[in-house]
């Protein structure tokens, strides 16, 4: 049996990606995307979009909820622990570029501490937040709660709202508790 050569890179390519998933490091892969400035929600199927809410255009998830960060968490690395999962769920990777429009933040996946794959923004972990309801909701803003402070994440990555938008500085709130 012959392999064109197409079939051969392929084949190689699938194992190059089969073998650093079972690795399973906690690497962050950046996926850059050019922004625009279309603001809208995440095209269905797609993993995250921005849209527009009282504190202007955050991302969403692809059911048009709004994306949080967690300020006790480090680039590539969260500390939401089980309990905070509950409250606070990952937006779940992978990244693809259709999934990205409108998006100029560096997007990537890195893993929950419950090991799952989730999606980062500009190294950030992305969370949404149960006591959201519907698309626009932004109940979680400011909440101070599992180590730190919870923020909408504008489409560069940035938390909005947040003293400082450069990058989220660790708060010394103490952990746990669900501040609900």
């Amino acid at each position: 049996m012959s392999y064109s050569a197409f079939t051969i890179r392929l084949l190689g390519a699938t194992a190059t990606v089969m073998f650093a998933a079972a690795c399973g490091s906690n690497t962050v892969t950046p996926v850059t995307v050019a922004g625009t400035s279309a603001v809208k929600p995440a095209a269905p199927g797609g993993v995250l979009g921005v849209a527009k809410t009282s504190l202007g255009p955050v991302l969403v998830d692809s059911k048009g909820m709004t994306v949080y960060l967690l300020t006790a968490d480090t680039p590539g690395h969260s500390t939401c622990s089980a309990q905070c999962l509950q409250y606070w769920p990952l937006v779940p990777g992978p990244v693809g570029a259709s999934s990205v429009k409108g998006i100029s933040a560096a997007l990537a996946v890195t893993k929950a501490t419950s090991s799952a794959s989730m999606v980062t923004a500009a190294g950030w972990p992305l969370y949404t937040f149960v006591k959201d309801q519907a698309p626009g909701d932004v109940t979680g803003e400011g909440v101070k709660t599992f180590g730190g402070t919870w923020y909408a994440v504008s489409s560069t990555g940035a938390p909005v709202g947040a003293p400082s938008t450069s990058a989220p500085a660790t708060s010394s709130t103490a952990k746990g508790g669900n501040g609900y």
